[in-house]
């Protein structure tokens, strides 16, 4: 049910990006700077962090926001007196940022889908963002229409309010994100800057609406439905199983109809806007090429089976996508990169229940380190 998906999914959190969208090239310059040991984890409470990111204050505000909404950081008590709170990147953040990572610079439009997919999945520290994707009941909408959305999930969910004018800065910023502000034509003026501005304007998933109006609260926006050319069918695999492993699959193998990956709330169907036929020829192509999926064709039902693990096929399904990166040389196991951070950062994925940075058995392995 919708009422519970919100507070099952998601954290109240709501206008802490200072009203300012991912902007290009902000990522990789945090995590950069996470890993400088003349830096290091309390990179966003220097004085110096300005200088550091190269943006004004609000915007390093807003770099600590999305690097953690996307789940490349780990945020976590400086020591066990201090109330401040310092950063280090996850796992995923060195297997997609760094130098020789997946892609640092994000220059395959399938990075921005994967991370459009890490910050819609669970836990979601953008609830406006889950809400519009996920539970907005029609495809075309007004700010008006969102807010009053989302403030009707928050009443379901027993969140306390939150200021009706930090919601509205949420699906401000929300459309600024997504919808292009210039002319789509890639050889058109404006164009280059305009994806910069927000690289995930690319991803073609909203548009304004034709409108006679200078009110902003009375301006459509959509989302769209054409085809996802951009996104290739491995990510789809990978978004699709780490949703059946976020969903309490179980680990020694199991199945998921399309039909629920296509309409769920939460699942990459409304995450993409995929239809069910997408899907099912996403799955359908990734499965005949690997030996631990198969996606089965019935009267009627069609839905894939995993054999093993779903999270752990979802890493070899996209690794595989990207050239291999946990096969090159001095590349970490997740094991051995939480190993090496902080025993901070495994008490606090220890204590948040964070089963997407590390599953149980591994949690359970370092919990001597954390005695």
């Amino acid at each position: 049910m919708l009422e519970t998906k919100l507070k099952d999914i998601a954290e109240s959190s709501f206008s802490r990006h200072e009203t300012f969208h991912p902007r290009f090239g902000w990522l990789h310059k945090s995590y950069r700077a996470l890993t400088d040991p003349a830096l290091g984890a309390d990179l966003f409470l220097r004085e110096n962090a300005t200088v550091a990111l190269g943006v004004g204050k609000n915007m390093v505000n807003a770099i600590r926001f999305w690097s953690y909404a996307f789940k490349l950081t780990i945020e976590y008590p400086k020591d066990t007196s201090s109330r401040a709170y310092v950063a280090s990147p996850t796992w995923e953040a060195r297997w997609l940022l760094d130098e020789d990572g997946a892609d640092p610079y994000l220059e395959d439009t399938a990075s921005l889908w994967l991370l459009h997919w890490w910050l819609l999945a669970r836990p979601c520290y953008v609830p406006t963002w889950w809400v519009a994707f996920h539970a907005q009941p029609t495809s075309r909408f007004t700010l008006p229409d969102l807010c009053e959305t989302v403030l009707r999930q928050v009443r379901l969910a027993g969140w306390e309010q939150p200021a009706e004018t930090s919601v509205v800065k949420d699906a401000d910023c929300l459309t600024k994100m997504y919808a292009r502000r210039r002319d789509p034509n890639a050889n058109s003026p404006g164009s280059f800057e305009d994806i910069l501005d927000s690289p995930f304007r690319e991803l073609g998933l909203l548009e304004g609406t034709p409108s006679f109006s200078r009110s902003a609260s009375s301006h459509q926006w959509q989302f769209t439905s054409n085809a996802r050319t951009s996104l290739p069918n491995r990510l789809v695999a990978y978004a699709c199983l780490d949703y059946a492993a976020r969903s309490g699959a179980p680990r020694h193998g199991g199945s998921i109809a399309p039909a629920r990956l296509a309409n769920e709330p939460g699942g990459p169907g409304r995450a993409f806007r995929l239809r069910e036929p997408d899907i099912a020829n996403a799955l359908a192509d990734v499965a005949s090429g690997h030996e631990d999926l198969t996606f089965i064709e019935g009267i009627g039902q069609r839905s894939l089976a995993f054999a093993g693990d779903p999270r752990a096929i979802a890493w070899d399904v996209l690794d595989i996508y990207y050239g291999n990166v946990r096969d090159r040389d001095g590349f970490p196991g997740r094991a051995e990169w939480y190993r090496a951070q902080p025993l901070a950062v495994l008490r606090e994925i220890s204590r948040r229940h964070r089963t997407d940075l590390l599953d149980q058995d591994t949690i359970a392995e370092l919990a001597g380190a954390l005695a």
